[in-house]
Protein backbone atom coordinates (compact mmCIF):
# COMPACT_ATOMS: atom_id res chain seq x y z
CA UNK A 1 0.00 0.00 0.00
CA UNK A 2 1.66 3.13 -0.72
CA UNK A 3 1.38 6.43 1.75
CA UNK A 4 -1.26 8.16 -0.27
CA UNK A 5 -3.46 5.15 -0.50
CA UNK A 6 -2.61 4.40 3.31
CA UNK A 7 -3.97 7.57 3.80
CA UNK A 8 -7.36 7.96 2.33
CA UNK A 9 -7.76 4.11 3.97
CA UNK A 10 -6.42 5.90 7.13
CA UNK A 11 -10.00 8.81 6.81
CA UNK A 12 -12.04 5.78 5.71
CA UNK A 13 -11.66 3.79 8.22
CA UNK A 14 -12.11 6.65 10.90
CA UNK A 15 -15.59 7.18 8.72
CA UNK A 16 -16.85 3.71 9.15
CA UNK A 17 -15.54 3.84 12.83
CA UNK A 18 -18.21 6.68 13.16
CA UNK A 19 -20.61 4.91 11.15
CA UNK A 20 -20.90 2.06 13.69
CA UNK A 21 -22.34 3.90 16.39
CA UNK A 22 -24.97 4.78 13.89
CA UNK A 23 -28.40 2.66 13.11
CA UNK A 24 -27.52 2.23 9.48
CA UNK A 25 -24.66 0.45 10.44
CA UNK A 26 -26.62 -2.05 12.49
CA UNK A 27 -28.72 -2.87 9.68
CA UNK A 28 -25.90 -3.18 7.37
CA UNK A 29 -24.12 -5.65 9.04
CA UNK A 30 -26.79 -7.57 8.82
CA UNK A 31 -26.74 -7.97 5.26
CA UNK A 32 -22.53 -9.05 5.92
CA UNK A 33 -20.75 -4.88 5.81
CA UNK A 34 -17.93 -5.35 8.29
CA UNK A 35 -16.16 -2.02 8.59
CA UNK A 36 -12.70 -1.89 8.44
CA UNK A 37 -10.12 -2.25 11.03
CA UNK A 38 -8.88 1.07 12.08
CA UNK A 39 -5.28 2.08 10.83
CA UNK A 40 -2.53 3.55 13.16
CA UNK A 41 -1.19 6.52 10.69
CA UNK A 42 2.45 5.56 12.42
CA UNK A 43 1.90 2.19 10.84
CA UNK A 44 1.64 3.62 7.70
CA UNK A 45 4.25 5.87 7.93
CA UNK A 46 6.74 3.26 8.99
CA UNK A 47 5.40 0.01 8.27
CA UNK A 48 6.61 -2.24 11.01
CA UNK A 49 8.91 -5.73 9.99
CA UNK A 50 6.64 -8.83 10.52
CA UNK A 51 7.54 -10.82 13.28
CA UNK A 52 9.65 -13.88 11.68
CA UNK A 53 8.09 -17.32 11.33
CA UNK A 54 9.29 -20.02 13.54
CA UNK A 55 8.17 -22.70 11.12
CA UNK A 56 11.48 -23.76 9.45
CA UNK A 57 13.27 -23.35 13.15
CA UNK A 58 10.57 -26.14 14.06
CA UNK A 59 10.97 -28.53 11.56
CA UNK A 60 14.36 -28.75 12.24
CA UNK A 61 13.35 -30.03 15.92
CA UNK A 62 14.16 -26.67 17.46
CA UNK A 63 12.20 -25.27 20.26
CA UNK A 64 9.84 -22.27 20.41
CA UNK A 65 11.80 -20.54 21.94
CA UNK A 66 15.22 -21.46 19.77
CA UNK A 67 13.21 -20.85 16.93
CA UNK A 68 12.20 -17.50 17.35
CA UNK A 69 16.01 -17.12 17.83
CA UNK A 70 17.13 -18.57 14.80
CA UNK A 71 13.92 -16.81 12.79
CA UNK A 72 15.26 -13.56 14.19
CA UNK A 73 18.78 -14.28 13.34
CA UNK A 74 18.45 -14.56 9.74
CA UNK A 75 18.16 -11.23 9.23
CA UNK A 76 22.05 -11.25 9.14
CA UNK A 77 22.46 -14.38 8.61
CA UNK A 78 21.08 -14.97 5.29
CA UNK A 79 22.67 -12.12 4.11
CA UNK A 80 25.72 -13.30 4.81
CA UNK A 81 25.23 -16.40 3.53
CA UNK A 82 24.71 -14.90 0.07
CA UNK A 83 27.27 -12.62 0.52
CA UNK A 84 29.91 -15.57 1.37
CA UNK A 85 29.02 -17.39 -1.77
CA UNK A 86 29.09 -14.65 -3.86
CA UNK A 87 32.50 -14.21 -2.24
CA UNK A 88 33.62 -17.63 -3.16
CA UNK A 89 33.11 -17.26 -6.74
CA UNK A 90 34.30 -13.99 -7.19
CA UNK A 91 37.54 -14.67 -5.34
CA UNK A 92 37.96 -18.07 -7.08
CA UNK A 93 41.17 -17.84 -9.09
CA UNK A 94 41.01 -14.00 -9.32
CA UNK A 95 44.43 -13.64 -10.70
CA UNK A 96 43.84 -15.69 -13.75
CA UNK A 97 44.28 -14.81 -16.72
CA UNK A 98 47.61 -13.59 -15.46
CA UNK A 99 47.43 -10.79 -17.73
CA UNK A 100 45.87 -7.14 -18.14
CA UNK A 101 42.68 -7.66 -19.53
CA UNK A 102 40.50 -4.95 -21.79
CA UNK A 103 40.57 -1.65 -19.97
CA UNK A 104 42.74 -3.07 -17.20
CA UNK A 105 45.90 -1.83 -19.29
CA UNK A 106 44.48 2.08 -17.61
CA UNK A 107 42.88 1.67 -14.69
CA UNK A 108 45.32 -0.49 -13.06
CA UNK A 109 48.58 1.10 -14.40
CA UNK A 110 46.71 4.46 -13.33
CA UNK A 111 46.15 3.11 -10.11
CA UNK A 112 49.98 2.07 -9.06
CA UNK A 113 51.07 5.35 -10.64
CA UNK A 114 48.50 7.66 -8.02
CA UNK A 115 49.68 5.05 -5.20
CA UNK A 116 53.02 6.10 -6.34
CA UNK A 117 53.26 9.65 -7.39
CA UNK A 118 49.59 11.02 -6.11
CA UNK A 119 48.87 11.42 -9.97
CA UNK A 120 48.32 9.50 -13.19
CA UNK A 121 51.91 9.50 -14.56
CA UNK A 122 52.91 8.26 -18.09
CA UNK A 123 53.16 4.67 -19.35
CA UNK A 124 54.83 3.81 -22.61
CA UNK A 125 52.52 2.33 -25.23
CA UNK A 126 50.67 -0.85 -23.85
CA UNK A 127 52.42 -3.29 -26.13
CA UNK A 128 55.56 -2.05 -24.45
CA UNK A 129 54.24 -2.05 -20.78
CA UNK A 130 51.75 -4.67 -20.59
CA UNK A 131 54.36 -7.83 -21.06
CA UNK A 132 56.84 -5.92 -18.82
CA UNK A 133 53.86 -6.00 -15.89
CA UNK A 134 53.58 -9.18 -16.04
CA UNK A 135 56.54 -10.36 -16.75
CA UNK A 136 59.31 -12.66 -14.39
CA UNK A 137 61.26 -10.42 -13.07
CA UNK A 138 58.80 -7.45 -13.20
CA UNK A 139 59.49 -4.15 -15.33
CA UNK A 140 57.59 -1.13 -14.36
CA UNK A 141 58.09 1.70 -17.11
CA UNK A 142 56.12 4.31 -15.43
CA UNK A 143 57.45 7.99 -15.83
CA UNK A 144 56.14 10.77 -13.67
CA UNK A 145 54.91 13.29 -16.35
CA UNK A 146 51.83 13.67 -15.55
CA UNK A 147 49.12 12.14 -18.38
CA UNK A 148 45.88 13.23 -19.44
CA UNK A 149 42.80 11.01 -18.09
CA UNK A 150 39.49 10.31 -19.09
CA UNK A 151 38.11 9.88 -15.41
CA UNK A 152 38.44 11.26 -12.28
CA UNK A 153 40.33 9.61 -9.76
CA UNK A 154 38.23 7.61 -6.61
CA UNK A 155 38.21 4.20 -8.31
CA UNK A 156 41.25 4.06 -9.26
CA UNK A 157 42.61 5.07 -6.02
CA UNK A 158 39.93 2.13 -4.87
CA UNK A 159 42.09 -0.44 -7.37
CA UNK A 160 45.28 1.44 -5.75
CA UNK A 161 44.18 0.08 -2.26
CA UNK A 162 44.41 -3.83 -3.56
CA UNK A 163 48.08 -3.37 -5.04
CA UNK A 164 49.15 -1.75 -1.81
CA UNK A 165 48.04 -4.74 -0.10
CA UNK A 166 49.49 -7.72 -2.82
CA UNK A 167 51.92 -6.05 -5.18
CA UNK A 168 51.21 -4.84 -8.78
CA UNK A 169 49.69 -8.16 -9.94
CA UNK A 170 46.19 -9.34 -11.31
CA UNK A 171 45.20 -10.32 -7.90
CA UNK A 172 46.36 -7.06 -6.32
CA UNK A 173 44.29 -5.07 -8.72
CA UNK A 174 41.48 -7.40 -9.22
CA UNK A 175 41.20 -7.50 -5.26
CA UNK A 176 39.37 -4.17 -4.07
CA UNK A 177 36.95 -5.22 -6.99
CA UNK A 178 36.26 -8.20 -6.02
CA UNK A 179 35.63 -7.32 -2.55
CA UNK A 180 33.40 -4.17 -3.59
CA UNK A 181 30.99 -6.99 -6.13
CA UNK A 182 30.85 -9.21 -3.50
CA UNK A 183 29.93 -6.22 -0.18
CA UNK A 184 27.31 -5.21 -2.91
CA UNK A 185 25.66 -8.64 -2.55
CA UNK A 186 25.83 -8.30 1.02
CA UNK A 187 24.01 -4.38 1.08
CA UNK A 188 21.27 -5.67 -1.50
CA UNK A 189 20.16 -8.48 0.78
CA UNK A 190 19.90 -5.73 3.09
CA UNK A 191 18.17 -3.13 1.30
CA UNK A 192 15.75 -5.60 -0.03
CA UNK A 193 14.47 -6.78 3.32
CA UNK A 194 14.22 -3.23 4.46
CA UNK A 195 12.62 -2.26 0.88
CA UNK A 196 9.99 -5.24 1.23
CA UNK A 197 10.02 -5.80 4.48
CA UNK A 198 10.63 -9.44 3.69
CA UNK A 199 14.00 -10.86 4.48
CA UNK A 200 13.42 -13.97 2.04
CA UNK A 201 12.85 -11.07 -0.57
CA UNK A 202 15.98 -9.43 0.03
CA UNK A 203 17.95 -12.55 0.17
CA UNK A 204 16.48 -13.58 -3.22
CA UNK A 205 17.17 -9.89 -5.04
CA UNK A 206 20.89 -10.70 -3.20
CA UNK A 207 21.21 -14.24 -4.67
CA UNK A 208 20.19 -13.05 -7.95
CA UNK A 209 22.86 -10.19 -8.22
CA UNK A 210 25.63 -12.97 -6.73
CA UNK A 211 24.69 -14.71 -10.30
CA UNK A 212 24.48 -12.07 -12.90
CA UNK A 213 27.33 -12.69 -15.08
CA UNK A 214 27.59 -9.43 -15.34
CA UNK A 215 27.92 -8.24 -11.99
CA UNK A 216 30.42 -11.57 -12.10
CA UNK A 217 32.58 -10.80 -14.78
CA UNK A 218 32.97 -7.21 -13.95
CA UNK A 219 33.66 -8.39 -9.90
CA UNK A 220 36.42 -10.05 -11.69
CA UNK A 221 38.07 -7.04 -13.87
CA UNK A 222 39.48 -4.20 -12.66
CA UNK A 223 37.30 -1.09 -14.15
CA UNK A 224 35.66 1.31 -12.79
CA UNK A 225 32.03 0.75 -13.30
CA UNK A 226 31.43 -1.74 -10.70
CA UNK A 227 32.78 1.29 -8.39
CA UNK A 228 30.34 3.73 -9.64
CA UNK A 229 27.61 0.76 -8.83
CA UNK A 230 28.58 0.04 -5.08
CA UNK A 231 29.15 3.63 -4.03
CA UNK A 232 25.44 4.41 -5.41
CA UNK A 233 23.93 1.13 -3.99
CA UNK A 234 25.08 2.58 -0.70
CA UNK A 235 23.95 5.77 -1.65
CA UNK A 236 20.45 4.18 -2.61
CA UNK A 237 20.73 1.95 1.17
CA UNK A 238 21.64 5.26 3.07
CA UNK A 239 18.00 7.31 1.55
CA UNK A 240 15.97 4.27 2.00
CA UNK A 241 17.55 4.16 6.25
CA UNK A 242 16.96 8.32 6.11
CA UNK A 243 13.20 7.47 5.04
CA UNK A 244 12.56 5.19 7.52
CA UNK A 245 14.06 7.37 10.51
CA UNK A 246 12.81 10.39 9.40
CA UNK A 247 9.00 9.70 9.04
CA UNK A 248 9.32 7.26 12.57
CA UNK A 249 10.21 11.19 14.14
CA UNK A 250 7.27 12.63 12.25
CA UNK A 251 5.11 9.82 13.28
CA UNK A 252 6.38 10.06 17.20
CA UNK A 253 4.72 13.35 17.00
CA UNK A 254 0.86 12.75 16.04
CA UNK A 255 -1.41 13.17 18.50
CA UNK A 256 -2.45 9.67 20.16
CA UNK A 257 -6.15 9.64 20.80
CA UNK A 258 -8.01 7.75 23.90
CA UNK A 259 -7.69 4.36 22.34
CA UNK A 260 -3.73 4.64 21.51
CA UNK A 261 -4.27 5.38 17.69
CA UNK A 262 -2.75 7.67 16.14
CA UNK A 263 -4.30 9.82 12.92
CA UNK A 264 -3.19 12.44 10.97
CA UNK A 265 -2.83 16.19 11.97
CA UNK A 266 -2.71 18.97 9.66
CA UNK A 267 -0.44 21.36 12.02
CA UNK A 268 2.27 18.24 12.66
CA UNK A 269 2.13 17.34 8.94
CA UNK A 270 2.73 21.10 8.24
CA UNK A 271 5.04 22.03 10.70
CA UNK A 272 6.84 19.48 12.59
CA UNK A 273 10.26 19.26 11.36
CA UNK A 274 11.74 16.00 10.34
CA UNK A 275 15.01 16.24 12.64
CA UNK A 276 18.92 15.58 11.45
CA UNK A 277 19.31 13.57 9.27
CA UNK A 278 22.90 11.90 9.05
CA UNK A 279 21.80 9.49 7.19
CA UNK A 280 21.21 11.98 4.26
CA UNK A 281 24.64 12.96 4.94
CA UNK A 282 26.10 9.36 4.16
CA UNK A 283 24.23 9.40 0.66
CA UNK A 284 26.08 12.98 -0.20
CA UNK A 285 29.34 10.98 0.43
CA UNK A 286 28.55 7.79 -1.36
CA UNK A 287 27.28 10.25 -4.65
CA UNK A 288 30.24 11.92 -4.51
CA UNK A 289 32.45 9.17 -4.30
CA UNK A 290 30.44 7.21 -7.43
CA UNK A 291 30.62 10.61 -9.41
CA UNK A 292 34.54 10.74 -8.60
CA UNK A 293 35.09 7.07 -9.91
CA UNK A 294 33.27 8.05 -13.00
CA UNK A 295 30.44 11.17 -14.22
CA UNK A 296 27.79 8.71 -14.66
CA UNK A 297 27.70 9.00 -10.77
CA UNK A 298 26.48 12.35 -11.32
CA UNK A 299 23.21 11.58 -13.06
CA UNK A 300 22.17 9.60 -9.54
CA UNK A 301 22.93 12.51 -7.53
CA UNK A 302 20.14 14.57 -9.84
CA UNK A 303 17.33 11.18 -9.62
CA UNK A 304 18.12 10.38 -6.26
CA UNK A 305 17.70 14.48 -5.10
CA UNK A 306 14.22 14.38 -6.93
CA UNK A 307 13.18 10.96 -5.47
CA UNK A 308 13.97 12.14 -1.61
CA UNK A 309 12.24 14.91 -2.01
CA UNK A 310 9.02 12.90 -3.38
CA UNK A 311 9.67 11.00 -0.48
CA UNK A 312 8.91 13.59 1.76
CA UNK A 313 5.73 14.98 -0.02
CA UNK A 314 4.23 11.80 0.84
CA UNK A 315 5.20 11.32 4.22
CA UNK A 316 3.65 14.96 4.70
CA UNK A 317 0.70 13.90 3.21
CA UNK A 318 0.17 10.62 5.29
CA UNK A 319 0.54 12.92 8.55
CA UNK A 320 -1.88 15.13 6.96
CA UNK A 321 -0.51 18.33 5.50
CA UNK A 322 -3.22 20.11 4.06
CA UNK A 323 -0.22 21.16 1.66
CA UNK A 324 2.40 18.26 1.46
CA UNK A 325 4.36 20.47 -1.36
CA UNK A 326 4.52 24.14 0.52
CA UNK A 327 4.96 21.94 3.60
CA UNK A 328 8.39 20.24 2.39
CA UNK A 329 9.52 23.23 0.35
CA UNK A 330 9.16 25.04 3.66
CA UNK A 331 10.37 22.07 5.97
CA UNK A 332 12.43 19.73 4.38
CA UNK A 333 13.44 20.64 0.48
CA UNK A 334 16.40 23.07 1.46
CA UNK A 335 18.12 20.71 4.23
CA UNK A 336 17.81 17.77 1.33
CA UNK A 337 19.98 19.92 -0.96
CA UNK A 338 22.11 21.10 1.64
CA UNK A 339 22.52 17.56 3.24
CA UNK A 340 23.50 15.89 -0.34
CA UNK A 341 24.70 18.53 -2.95
CA UNK A 342 27.67 19.96 -0.80
CA UNK A 343 28.82 17.20 0.67
CA UNK A 344 28.90 15.23 -2.92
CA UNK A 345 30.75 18.31 -4.19
CA UNK A 346 33.02 18.13 -1.07
CA UNK A 347 33.98 14.73 -1.11
CA UNK A 348 34.27 14.72 -5.15
CA UNK A 349 36.47 17.62 -4.66
CA UNK A 350 38.81 15.72 -1.96
CA UNK A 351 39.46 12.74 -4.00
CA UNK A 352 41.68 15.04 -6.15
CA UNK A 353 44.11 15.63 -2.88
CA UNK A 354 46.85 14.31 -4.63
CA UNK A 355 46.69 16.19 -7.79
CA UNK A 356 46.26 18.81 -6.02
CA UNK A 357 49.79 18.17 -3.31
CA UNK A 358 51.72 17.58 -6.48
CA UNK A 359 53.72 19.88 -8.79
CA UNK A 360 53.41 17.56 -11.98
CA UNK A 361 50.16 16.50 -12.14
CA UNK A 362 48.60 17.11 -15.77
CA UNK A 363 48.08 20.71 -16.49
CA UNK A 364 48.45 21.22 -12.32
CA UNK A 365 49.32 24.91 -12.70
CA UNK A 366 47.67 25.97 -16.08
CA UNK A 367 45.65 28.60 -14.38
CA UNK A 368 48.56 30.15 -12.24
CA UNK A 369 49.52 33.92 -13.63
CA UNK A 370 46.21 33.66 -15.81
CA UNK A 371 43.66 36.82 -15.13
CA UNK A 372 40.41 37.20 -16.33
CA UNK A 373 36.87 37.49 -14.53
CA UNK A 374 37.44 34.26 -12.70
CA UNK A 375 40.67 34.95 -11.26
CA UNK A 376 39.29 35.44 -7.65
CA UNK A 377 38.93 31.54 -7.52
CA UNK A 378 41.99 29.65 -6.38
CA UNK A 379 44.39 28.96 -9.18
CA UNK A 380 44.36 24.73 -8.63
CA UNK A 381 40.35 25.06 -8.68
CA UNK A 382 40.81 26.82 -12.15
CA UNK A 383 43.33 24.50 -13.19
CA UNK A 384 41.23 21.71 -11.99
CA UNK A 385 38.02 23.18 -13.93
CA UNK A 386 40.14 23.36 -17.03
CA UNK A 387 41.29 20.06 -17.20
CA UNK A 388 37.46 18.64 -16.38
CA UNK A 389 36.53 20.49 -19.09
CA UNK A 390 38.82 19.09 -21.82
CA UNK A 391 38.01 15.43 -19.60
CA UNK A 392 34.03 16.36 -20.78
CA UNK A 393 35.23 17.32 -24.43
CA UNK A 394 37.07 13.76 -24.63
CA UNK A 395 34.35 12.04 -23.22
CA UNK A 396 31.35 13.04 -25.72
CA UNK A 397 33.61 13.49 -28.79
CA UNK A 398 34.73 9.84 -28.36
CA UNK A 399 33.47 8.12 -31.90
CA UNK A 400 35.78 5.81 -32.40
CA UNK A 401 34.40 2.70 -34.11
CA UNK A 402 34.60 -0.21 -31.79
CA UNK A 403 34.09 -3.82 -32.37
CA UNK A 404 32.30 -4.20 -29.06
CA UNK A 405 30.33 -0.37 -28.78
CA UNK A 406 26.42 -1.36 -28.40
CA UNK A 407 23.55 0.95 -28.82
CA UNK A 408 21.55 1.62 -25.62
CA UNK A 409 18.29 0.24 -26.58
CA UNK A 410 19.93 -2.83 -26.76
CA UNK A 411 21.22 -3.24 -23.32
CA UNK A 412 18.43 -4.92 -21.65
CA UNK A 413 17.84 -7.56 -24.00
CA UNK A 414 21.65 -8.26 -24.18
CA UNK A 415 21.81 -7.11 -27.69
CA UNK A 416 25.67 -6.77 -27.73
CA UNK A 417 28.20 -8.01 -24.65
CA UNK A 418 31.75 -7.15 -24.90
CA UNK A 419 34.24 -10.03 -24.92
CA UNK A 420 37.15 -8.68 -22.44
CA UNK A 421 38.88 -11.40 -23.85
CA UNK A 422 39.41 -14.50 -26.22
CA UNK A 423 41.86 -17.00 -27.37
CA UNK A 424 41.83 -20.06 -28.97
CA UNK A 425 43.80 -22.60 -27.19
CA UNK A 426 44.77 -26.26 -28.88
CA UNK A 427 46.70 -28.01 -26.28
CA UNK A 428 46.91 -26.68 -23.09
CA UNK A 429 44.27 -27.88 -19.51
CA UNK A 430 43.84 -31.14 -20.86
CA UNK A 431 42.29 -29.81 -24.36
CA UNK A 432 42.20 -32.56 -26.48
CA UNK A 433 39.54 -31.67 -29.61
CA UNK A 434 40.23 -32.01 -32.80
CA UNK A 435 38.43 -28.65 -33.66
CA UNK A 436 40.42 -26.77 -30.59
CA UNK A 437 39.51 -24.81 -27.58
CA UNK A 438 38.33 -21.77 -26.26
CA UNK A 439 38.98 -19.18 -23.33
CA UNK A 440 36.40 -16.75 -23.31
CA UNK A 441 35.77 -13.71 -20.63
CA UNK A 442 32.27 -12.50 -21.94
CA UNK A 443 30.51 -9.57 -19.74
CA UNK A 444 26.80 -10.97 -20.90
CA UNK A 445 24.51 -10.81 -18.06
CA UNK A 446 22.66 -14.07 -17.07
CA UNK A 447 20.05 -14.48 -19.65
CA UNK A 448 16.90 -15.09 -18.16
CA UNK A 449 17.47 -12.84 -15.31
CA UNK A 450 17.99 -10.27 -17.90
CA UNK A 451 14.60 -11.31 -20.03
CA UNK A 452 12.52 -11.62 -16.61
CA UNK A 453 13.70 -8.38 -15.61
CA UNK A 454 12.11 -6.54 -18.30
CA UNK A 455 9.10 -8.24 -17.74
CA UNK A 456 9.23 -7.11 -14.02
CA UNK A 457 10.10 -3.68 -15.06
CA UNK A 458 6.81 -3.60 -16.91
CA UNK A 459 5.58 -4.84 -13.76
CA UNK A 460 6.95 -2.24 -11.31
CA UNK A 461 5.79 0.88 -14.21
CA UNK A 462 1.96 -0.75 -13.24
CA UNK A 463 2.23 -0.96 -9.98
CA UNK A 464 3.93 2.70 -9.53
CA UNK A 465 1.30 4.74 -12.13
CA UNK A 466 -1.86 2.66 -11.37
CA UNK A 467 -1.22 1.32 -7.84
CA UNK A 468 1.19 4.41 -6.38
CA UNK A 469 3.68 2.13 -5.20
CA UNK A 470 6.52 3.72 -3.85
CA UNK A 471 8.49 0.64 -4.23
CA UNK A 472 8.32 0.25 -7.45
CA UNK A 473 9.07 3.68 -8.24
CA UNK A 474 12.46 3.57 -6.08
CA UNK A 475 13.37 0.95 -7.96
CA UNK A 476 12.15 2.61 -11.10
CA UNK A 477 13.95 5.77 -10.34
CA UNK A 478 17.26 4.12 -9.70
CA UNK A 479 17.15 1.73 -13.26
CA UNK A 480 16.22 5.25 -14.76
CA UNK A 481 19.28 6.80 -13.72
CA UNK A 482 21.63 4.42 -14.73
CA UNK A 483 19.89 3.69 -18.11
CA UNK A 484 17.90 6.82 -19.55
CA UNK A 485 21.40 9.29 -19.19
CA UNK A 486 23.21 6.79 -22.40
CA UNK A 487 20.38 7.83 -24.86
CA UNK A 488 21.86 10.95 -25.16
CA UNK A 489 25.01 9.65 -26.03
CA UNK A 490 23.82 7.42 -28.60
CA UNK A 491 26.29 8.86 -31.48
CA UNK A 492 29.23 7.95 -28.54
CA UNK A 493 31.37 4.71 -28.32
CA UNK A 494 29.19 2.91 -25.52
CA UNK A 495 29.43 -0.16 -24.18
CA UNK A 496 27.04 -2.32 -22.73
CA UNK A 497 28.97 -3.73 -19.70
CA UNK A 498 28.07 0.27 -18.34
CA UNK A 499 24.29 -1.20 -17.30
CA UNK A 500 26.56 -3.13 -14.40
CA UNK A 501 25.41 0.31 -12.53
CA UNK A 502 22.10 -0.27 -12.21
CA UNK A 503 22.29 -4.22 -12.12
CA UNK A 504 20.91 -4.07 -8.52
CA UNK A 505 18.06 -2.26 -9.14
CA UNK A 506 17.09 -5.08 -12.07
CA UNK A 507 17.12 -7.97 -9.10
CA UNK A 508 15.06 -5.95 -6.99
CA UNK A 509 12.34 -5.56 -9.95
CA UNK A 510 12.62 -9.31 -10.22
CA UNK A 511 12.32 -10.34 -6.33
CA UNK A 512 9.54 -7.59 -6.46
CA UNK A 513 7.57 -9.89 -9.04
CA UNK A 514 8.44 -13.10 -7.41
CA UNK A 515 6.84 -11.81 -4.41
CA UNK A 516 3.95 -10.42 -6.16
CA UNK A 517 3.55 -14.54 -7.87
CA UNK A 518 4.18 -15.77 -4.16
CA UNK A 519 1.00 -13.24 -3.46
CA UNK A 520 0.77 -11.44 0.20
CA UNK A 521 1.43 -12.04 3.71
CA UNK A 522 -0.92 -15.17 4.63
CA UNK A 523 -2.08 -16.75 1.31
CA UNK A 524 -2.36 -20.18 1.39
CA UNK A 525 -3.90 -22.87 -0.57
CA UNK A 526 -3.95 -23.53 -4.47
CA UNK A 527 -2.61 -19.43 -5.47
CA UNK A 528 -0.11 -19.96 -2.72
CA UNK A 529 1.29 -23.30 -4.11
CA UNK A 530 0.87 -22.30 -7.74
CA UNK A 531 3.09 -18.65 -6.81
CA UNK A 532 5.96 -20.64 -5.04
CA UNK A 533 6.32 -23.05 -8.09
CA UNK A 534 6.26 -20.25 -10.55
CA UNK A 535 8.53 -18.50 -8.37
CA UNK A 536 10.65 -21.37 -6.86
CA UNK A 537 11.10 -22.42 -11.36
CA UNK A 538 12.06 -19.22 -12.44
CA UNK A 539 15.05 -18.70 -9.48
CA UNK A 540 16.47 -22.62 -10.76
CA UNK A 541 16.41 -21.50 -14.17
CA UNK A 542 18.11 -18.83 -13.40
CA UNK A 543 20.89 -20.59 -11.13
CA UNK A 544 21.02 -22.90 -14.17
CA UNK A 545 21.30 -20.40 -16.63
CA UNK A 546 24.61 -18.96 -14.48
CA UNK A 547 26.03 -22.73 -13.98
CA UNK A 548 26.19 -22.90 -18.08
CA UNK A 549 27.73 -19.80 -19.14
CA UNK A 550 30.16 -20.06 -16.01
CA UNK A 551 32.73 -21.68 -18.51
CA UNK A 552 32.97 -18.24 -20.72
CA UNK A 553 32.36 -16.22 -17.58
CA UNK A 554 35.63 -16.89 -15.82
CA UNK A 555 37.79 -17.93 -18.88
CA UNK A 556 38.40 -21.41 -18.65
CA UNK A 557 39.03 -23.47 -21.46
CA UNK A 558 36.72 -25.40 -22.69
CA UNK A 559 36.35 -27.44 -26.83
CA UNK A 560 35.49 -24.72 -29.39
CA UNK A 561 32.05 -26.40 -29.88
CA UNK A 562 31.10 -25.94 -26.31
CA UNK A 563 31.81 -22.08 -26.08
CA UNK A 564 30.08 -22.03 -29.67
CA UNK A 565 26.98 -23.56 -28.38
CA UNK A 566 26.61 -20.85 -25.76
CA UNK A 567 26.91 -18.02 -28.26
CA UNK A 568 23.22 -18.01 -28.58
CA UNK A 569 23.13 -14.90 -31.30
CA UNK A 570 25.39 -14.07 -33.58
CA UNK A 571 26.18 -10.51 -32.07
CA UNK A 572 27.22 -12.48 -28.67
CA UNK A 573 30.66 -13.67 -31.06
Amino acid sequence: MTSDTAAEAGVDADAHTKTESSPWAERLRRFGFVARPRTDTRDLLVPPFPEPGTRSGEALGLGPVAAHRLAKAMGWLGPLLVAALAGAIRFRQLGRPRRLVFDETYYAKDAWSLLRLGYEGTWPDRKVADPQIVADPQVIPLSDAGAFVAHPPMGKWVIALGEWMFGFNPFGWRFMVALLGTLSVLMLCRIGRRLFRSTALGCLAGLLMALDGLHFVMSRIALLDLVVMFFVLAAFGSLLVDRDKARARLAASLPVDEDGFAGPDRHTGEQAGMGVRPWRIAAGLFLGLAAASKWNGLYFLVFFLVMTVLWDVGSRRVAGADRPCSAVLRKDAGWSVLSIVPVAVATYLATWTGWFLTDRGYGRHWAEGRGGPWSWIPAALRSLWHYESGVYDFNVGLHSPHRYESNPWSWLVLGRPVAYSYETDFAQDGCRTASGCSQAILALGTPLLWWSACLALVYLLFRWAMRRDWRAGAVLCAVAAGYLPWFHYQDRTIFAFYAVAFVPYLCLAVAMAAGALLGPPGTRGRRRALGTVTAGALVLLIVWNFIYFFPIYTGATVPYADWRSRMWFDTWI
